[in-house]
């Protein structure tokens, strides 16, 4: 199984500290779109996921992540700074790839909303991509195949591991020295 994530301003969800998703949900709280009991179960399911990337073979995730998601503060500086070093600590697992994609790519960047593309154990894909109001899951092969080539257009164009984890590595001493 290999998981495909493209994220725009915060951290996916797979790849989150608990107190990061624990800022992330208490912001929605404290607008009025969930209550605390939605939060409370959105962290459990989250937990839940996560739990996912631990099991034996690990599913192969292939994470790029838009420099917003790195930059953006969440949570204050310990939660921000724990959060970069979980990401750091992902991109070293021989289960995953982490890139950023740069603010530089401009219109080069092959989407503009968070995509999720998986490839199941009988090699068919499915794909979920969502917009504030809603999420789509499709899994027709027409639609499928152009993004599959927009993310593996991404990749091409986003920093190496080793440049997305340098960048993140400086901002996390820029954080906390």
């Amino acid at each position: 199984m290999e998981i495909r994530l493209f994220e725009l301003g915060i951290v996916p969800g797979l790849l989150q500290t608990r107190d990061y998703a624990a800022a992330i949900t208490r912001g929605e709280v404290l607008r009025g779109a969930i209550t605390e009991h939605q939060a409370e179960e959105r962290l459990s399911k989250l937990s839940e996921r996560q739990e996912a990337l631990k099991r034996t073979p690990a599913p192969m995730v292939h994470a790029v992540l838009d420099e917003s998601c790195v930059r953006r503060p969440v949570g204050g500086p310990e939660v921000m700074a724990a959060q970069l070093d979980r990401l750091a600590e992902f991109a070293g697992l021989p289960s995953s790839i982490l890139q950023v994609a740069p603010f530089d790519l401009g219109e080069r960047r092959a989407f503009d909303l968070p995509v999720t593309l998986v490839t199941l154990p009988d090699w068919s894909y499915v794909a979920y991509a969502e917009s504030a109001l809603q999420g789509r899951m499709e899994r027709d092969t027409r639609f499928l195949q152009s993004l599959l080539r927009a993310y593996h257009q991404l990749q091409a164009e986003a920093l190496s591991q080793a440049a997305s984890v340098a960048m993140i590595e400086q901002l996390r001493k820029d954080i906390i020295p």
